[in-house]
């Protein structure tokens, strides 16, 4: 007779760590509406941030002992309105903003907040108030990073190069700044919506790209797609806010498939198009489907879906890819819109257009220094059969780049057209 096996029992993890995570997972949405409302109501950035960071702190004591309540939102909210009382009240602030924060949560077992028309004013001022053209490129995105997303200073100052005693003070003069300019706390109107919005789509885009590029931080990246996923629920009825959105999934879709197992970057045209995450593609053609106008980011969206529905690099759309960089280039000129375009005709017409091209992209001196322009002409050039000048290009464009991985990738190039 055999002897039964028994079942492995599983051991539950830790109090501590579940508590762990149901703070992490709380705070993504928390920490930001929290941060929001506090400024509203108190008009004090360092107090809200403080608030909303101690009632973390204070979950990540509490919770392991007593338990992950049944609303942690609303638990976390009450903890920090409740320390903005506090300190209000030793402050001797007049009794209006006291009432106006105990309406805030009345208590523990109160229902988490909805979405909903209050929701939605705070965190959409709080983003407009962070990309206000006041405000120098890099503070609207440290700022975002900070206040929007509650990243931390430390992750900030790694992703702009800088220590992260300098930006603590970056952040600082930024909220300074605010205060001191004015600045109010909402989202513009009419001709003023459509003046600001572009420069909050741009500081979004910026964050984005430096999370994408080889050798960036992915979590950044995500953050920009959640953050744009954030915005395009706030604002249905803006069409160049769809198209920042479908832009990112797009690009983002092939994030896990950009590397090989060596954890070499690989072009597009090498990729293992199975990788690609279908379901971002999907999420993404169904924000473009929403675009009723043709701005900036719609016909770079454009563009980036004709890459992502290619069954093959060989089925990929070039003629569309490419007049569409002519739309968007007699609509945003820039060398680099003008370099891009220079491939794109390369691929539909032939490597010697898009020499031409490149050479008329070059005048003006916009593109002087830049490798990426070198390793296009390394690329047009193999194409027509000159493989020994193709190589010498690679190798001239692998000398100028900053990126570890995009010069491994141009050598490689270089090694096998010389092999």
């Amino acid at each position: 007779m055999s002897t039964p096996q028994r079942r492995p029992v599983r051991t539950p993890p830790p109090a501590g760590a579940v508590a762990a995570d149901a703070v992490a997972a709380a705070s993504v949405e928390a920490y930001p509406r929290i941060v929001a409302t506090l400024i509203r109501i108190t008009g004090d950035w360092a107090l809200a941030e403080d608030c909303a960071q101690e009632s973390l702190t204070v979950a990540l004591e509490r919770w392991p002992a007593d338990g992950v309540p049944a609303n942690p939102g609303g638990w976390l909210m009450t903890v920090a309105r409740n320390r903005a009382i506090d300190v209000l009240r030793r402050a001797t602030v007049e009794r209006r903003k006291l009432h106006d924060l105990a309406l805030l949560t009345p208590d523990d077992a109160s229902p988490e907040p909805e979405v909903g028309q209050d929701v939605v004013d705070d965190r959409l001022r709080l983003i407009f108030t962070c990309c206000h053209p006041a405000l120098a490129l890099e503070a609207r995105v440290a700022l975002t990073l900070r206040t929007v997303c509650g990243v931390a200073t430390a992750d900030i100052a790694r992703l702009l190069l800088v220590s992260e005693s300098t930006m603590t003070r970056r952040l600082t003069r930024a909220r300074t700044r605010i205060a001191q300019a004015g600045i109010p706390y909402r989202v513009p109107s009419g001709p003023a919506l459509t003046e600001r919005l572009p420069g909050v789509l741009a500081v979004l885009y910026l964050l984005f790209t430096r999370g994408y590029v080889a050798d960036g931080e992915p979590a950044f990246a995500d953050e920009a797609v959640r953050l744009a996923r954030l915005l395009d629920r706030l604002m249905p009825e803006q069409s160049e806010v769809a198209a920042l959105l479908a832009l990112c999934l797009f690009q983002h879709s092939r994030r896990d498939a950009r590397r090989d197992v060596a954890g070499n970057l690989l072009t597009l045209e090498r990729q293992d198009r199975d990788r690609w995450d279908r379901a971002a593609i999907a999420e993404g053609l169904a924000a473009l489907d929403r675009v009723r106008h043709d701005g900036p980011y719609a016909w770079q969206a454009r563009i980036a879906a004709c890459h992502a529905t290619a069954a093959s690099a060989d089925d990929t759309d070039w003629p569309t890819i490419a007049r569409a960089y002519d739309a968007l280039a007699d609509l945003r000129p820039s060398p680099v819109i003008a370099l891009n375009r220079a491939v794109a005709h390369g691929y539909a017409y032939g490597p010697g257009v898009g020499l031409d091209l490149l050479d008329a992209a070059r005048v003006g001196g916009g593109l002087d220094g830049n490798p990426l322009a070198v390793a296009v002409e390394a690329d047009l050039v193999a194409r027509q059969g000159n493989r020994t000048r193709a190589a010498r290009l690679f190798r001239e464009a692998a000398a100028a780049v900053g990126s570890t991985a995009e010069r491994r990738a141009l050598l490689d190039r270089a090694d096998e057209l010389t092999r």
